[in-house]
């Protein structure tokens, strides 16, 4: 009598585009964009296929935009197709299903930092394993058999933890200390202590628990830079490039950025350059359009990033608008990587308001991290209508600098030489550490 597993393995169908382009000798993160462009086209076919003829929210949604699968012949052909937005999402956790709810294999929910009602994203096995791990970047993400692999991202209900440990033990069959982050075991002190027992030479976490170990470390008088990492992965969360080499002296290594996210999985990964993502094109097709009108734009302009899943077939996202913005560019990278970068610009909803403009929270804190006499926390304090004067920045002092209002006033003047915005300064003893995402804007 066959197994459960064996049962399950006769109903697995890879679909003819994903054998065809990922058989295990070619990766994407050297393939030509006529190669990938071909690729996404027969994808896009065929999942929006699957969407119309098996999903009855995409068909309501295809008929109401009187597309029909039939009309998707060409790349361009996507804008046809109507947006996907997080509010269509939120508390409805079967809504894209093109499969029965017996073959769901794994349930994530979104960590709800946007507002609003949970987000859910069902998996089948086939879409969360099999598939996603058929194409692979090793130019880019280069973690081979023998590496020993901290795993400090949170693990329950969000998506990062999994998928990177799916992605460390199965992908690049290394081994993985699944630390997790900020969870009833996963401190600061206990997360330290496995780093000096198991020797790690890769860590994945965010920028602030990256700096949360850190300080630990100094706690104990460990240094890390003795792991002599091969590499410091940072995700979750974004920073600003002075912050990042922040963590790099106390890393002693260099730390790249993985952007991705609940919804869409991985879409961008960072080289050495540290010069944008290149667009993780396996797994996704990424536009850019106006967050206003939802016009796409063109190569080089800044708006909103509009995400359609290339490899997703029984919860298919069809041009899922992120909420996050930047542009693309297809120019040529000195790493070698083929695939075109994205430059992320924040979030639509974080963007500082001052005399009129839209400012980047990591933009200010680039400034703010430029200046050693600034400790490693901060926070931007903004009042909720918008009026403000100055940029009021709440902030610790680097170890051994004593407050004083002189130095409040050389530091914002600083600031304001830099930056041509008028800051003002407030200097705290110890700012709350996060257990989650860290948060650089309050309202008072």
């Amino acid at each position: 009598m066959s197994s459960l597993f064996e049962k399950k393995l006769k109903k697995i169908r890879t679909p003819l585009t994903i054998k065809r382009f990922f058989n295990g000798s070619v990766h994407p993160d050297k393939m030509s964009q006529q190669q990938i462009e071909t690729y996404h086209v027969e994808s896009l076919k065929q999942i929006v296929k699957k969407a119309y003829e098996k999903n009855e929210f995409y068909r309501q949604k295809l008929d109401e935009a009187n597309v029909k699968p039939g009309h998707i012949k060409k790349l361009s052909d996507l804008s046809k197709l109507p947006f996907l937005t997080k509010d269509e999402l939120r508390g409805k956790p079967y809504i894209l299903l093109t499969c029965d709810k017996k073959d769901i294999a794994l349930v994530q929910v979104s960590t709800g930092t946007t507002g609003g009602e949970e987000i859910y994203m069902m998996y089948t096995w086939n879409d969360y394993y099999l598939h996603d791990l058929a194409p692979r970047y090793p130019e880019l993400f280069e973690v081979n058999p023998g590496d020993v692999c901290l795993n400090a991202l949170p693990y329950e209900m969000s998506a990062a933890g999994l998928a990177f440990h799916k992605t460390f033990m199965e992908g690049c069959e290394a081994t993985v200390i699944p630390a997790g982050k900020g969870g009833a075991y996963s401190t600061p002190k206990k997360t330290l202590k496995m780093i000096k027992d198991l020797e790690p030479n890769v860590v994945i976490t965010t920028p602030s628990w990256a700096m949360l170990l850190a300080e630990e470390a100094a706690e104990q008088d460990f240094n890390l830079q003795s792991l002599q990492l091969k590499k410091l992965w940072i995700t979750g969360e974004g920073c600003s490039p002075a912050f990042r080499q922040r963590l790099e002296n106390l890393w002693g290594a260099t730390a790249n950025f993985f952007y991705g996210s609940l919804e869409c999985g991985v879409l961008g990964i960072e080289c050495d350059h540290h010069d944008g993502y290149h667009l993780a094109q396996a797994h996704a097709i990424v536009e850019i359009v106006d967050p206003k009108t939802g016009e796409p734009l063109d190569e080089g302009e800044i708006g909103e990033i509009v995400v359609t899943s290339a490899l997703r077939y029984d919860t298919p996202i069809l041009r899922f608008r992120t909420g996050d913005l930047g542009y693309i560019e297809s120019e040529s990278c000195p790493c070698g990587v083929t695939m075109p970068k994205f430059y992320l610009r924040g979030r639509v909803v974080d963007q500082i308001k001052y005399n009129g403009t839209s400012l980047s929270p990591f933009y200010l804190e680039e400034f703010l991290m430029r200046e050693p006499e600034i400790g490693n926390w901060f926070e931007f304090v903004l009042t909720r209508d918008g009026d403000n004067d100055a940029i009021h920045v709440r902030c610790e002092l680097a170890d051994g600098v004593e407050a004083s209002e002189h130095l409040a006033d050389s530091l914002a003047s600083k600031l304001e030489f830099a930056s041509g915005i008028p800051f003002e300064l407030e200097f705290v003893d110890k700012l709350p550490r996060p257990q989650g995402k860290t948060v650089r804007v309050v309202y008072e």
